[in-house]
């Protein structure tokens, strides 16, 4: 069985450390490969801190045209290799191949984004502030910086803030999700056929021992990352403590309103993607369904029917709509916790535990869940679930529900499905959360919008994408200059 190797300097290196943990593929429960896993992955981490930066040095210092001509070529490759990473994530991370394709689609789209460096981060400049005294503002790079990915989006994420970095001017070390890495194997792999000088970018794999020397090190001066809010938190204080920047997305409780002037069929299609899409498994997901004034209870019905006909199974189907969660205590966490809803007087609509799919029986698969008569301080309308399951939330009038959804703690999205403008735009203006959907299921920001969130959803100040990520990864310096000719003069 294959163990991985890192990507350091510019070569693959066999890690220091020789304790392994499986990678598992949460269809089949086949071992897919082995990720080192242990204290001395710190001293791999390290050792490509060390590569990172040495290579700042130069690197730091090319002009902003020649960094992202690596880009350029790496989309192109990335769009070559698609159907073979889209494939190597549905195996590792139990997406269907649609969901796959998607994501690394959104990878190349940030891709895209950061090509157009040269124009985002151009200086800002002001002529004769003063007599014969100019000022203009630069950005310059950070120097090292690194990445600690989630499981849930092997492909995309890493690319919130890898492309930004480099073109930026900064050297980065990504660590992957130990659940899944064979999906940024591969794309390094292609990072490999670029022409990116020794040590601008790096692959580390390991567990928490490999994430507190990144967070400890005083040569890596920015962390990202993409987590639960538990640990985003840890991510944030620590890194933040020994003076680093940190932008640390973490979980969410998604809302979305329905009003009753909403067209139904098309609203709980989108909603139902939103819930079920990843299998619940993305920090977009939809988790609260608040219908308002649903007397006759037209919503639930057309929510009920289209949740029971979503098909679950192995996501290299393609007549698959719904993969596994992504390991067997994940599919026990989320089994307690609707055990737990029930508990509290919840009452289940659909109920997908101990779902048995023919011939990966073995799978961790639960599929399409619905539960209703919850009580709004209930552990389960509050706990993200990060699973397919729906809360079905019934209240009287939009400010009832902007109150419920100004309740939760977290702020990752809240979504309004509505024929009115005026209160679509309430909503808009009211809801407390860093990403907004009007009759949009899962509003996830565009490549060239930074990926909001509020809250409890994220630790920081800038995020990921955009011209968050040029902010991010550059500092300032301002410069206001006389030039010896102007000596002369008296002011």
């Amino acid at each position: 069985m294959e163990t991985l190797k890192n990507y350091i300097n510019g070569k693959w290196e066999v890690s220091k450390e020789q304790s392994t943990t499986d990678v598992v593929n949460p269809a089949t429960q086949e071992v897919m490969a082995k990720v080192p896993y242990g204290a001395k992955t710190a001293e791999d981490l390290a050792k490509a801190v060390e590569a990172a930066q040495k290579a700042f040095q130069s690197w730091g210092q090319m002009p902003v045209m020649k960094r992202v001509q690596p880009l350029y070529k790496l989309k192109q490759l990335l769009e070559d290799n698609l159907e073979d990473l889209a494939k190597t994530i549905t195996m590792e991370c139990g997406k269907t191949l649609a969901e796959s394709r998607g994501e690394l689609q959104r990878a190349i789209e940030n891709v895209e984004v950061a090509c157009g460096m040269p124009v985002m981060i151009q200086s800002e400049f002001s002529e004769n502030i003063a007599g014969g005294i100019d000022e203009f503002m630069i950005r310059q790079p950070l120097g090292v910086c690194g990445c600690i990915s989630p499981f849930n989006f092997p492909g995309m994420i890493p690319f919130w803030f890898l492309p930004y970095a480099i073109a930026t001017g900064n050297t980065f070390v990504l660590k992957p999700s130990e659940k899944v890495p064979l999906t940024m194997q591969k794309v390094f792999q292609l990072i490999d056929q670029l022409d990116l000088p020794e040590g601008v970018v790096s692959l580390v794999h390991g567990g928490k021992e490999t994430v507190d020397a990144m967070l400890d090190h005083p040569q890596v001066k920015a962390i990202s990352f993409v987590g639960s809010s538990k640990v985003a938190k840890y991510i944030y204080s620590r890194g933040a403590a020994n003076g680093k920047r940190v932008q640390a997305q973490g979980g969410a409780k998604n809302p979305i309103v329905i009003l009753p002037d909403a067209d139904i069929e098309i609203s709980t299609q989108i909603i139902a993607d939103s819930t079920f899409g990843c299998a619940g498994q993305r920090c977009l997901a939809a988790s609260n369904i608040v219908t308002v004034g649903d007397k006759n209870g037209t919503i639930k019905e057309s929510l009920y029917e289209s949740a029971k006909k979503r098909t679950t199974g192995y996501g290299l189907d393609e007549k698959i709509e719904m993969g596994p969660v992504i390991n067997q205590a994940s599919l026990k966490r989320i089994s307690t916790l609707i055990d737990q809803g029930v508990d509290e007087g919840g009452k289940v609509l659909l109920d997908g535990r101990n779902a048995k799919i023919s011939g990966f029986e073995k799978g961790n698969f639960i599929s399409p869940t619905i539960i209703e008569n919850l009580p709004l301080g209930g552990e389960i309308v509050k706990t993200e679930i990060f699973g397919p399951v729906i809360s079905l939330i019934e209240l009287n009038s939009i400010d009832e529900a902007l109150e419920f959804v100004n309740s939760n703690a977290y702020g990752n999205m809240a979504c309004i499905f509505t024929s009115s403008g005026a209160n679509a735009r309430k909503f808009r203006s009211q809801a407390n959360a860093g990403n907004i959907g009007i009759n949009i299921g899962v509003a996830a920001p565009m490549a060239q919008f930074p990926f909001s969130g509020w809250n409890e959803s994220f630790f920081g100040d800038l995020h990921g994408q955009g011209r968050h990520g040029v902010e991010f990864f550059t500092q300032t310096k301002i410069v206001v200059e006389r030039w010896p000719k102007e000596w002369s003069r008296k002011f």
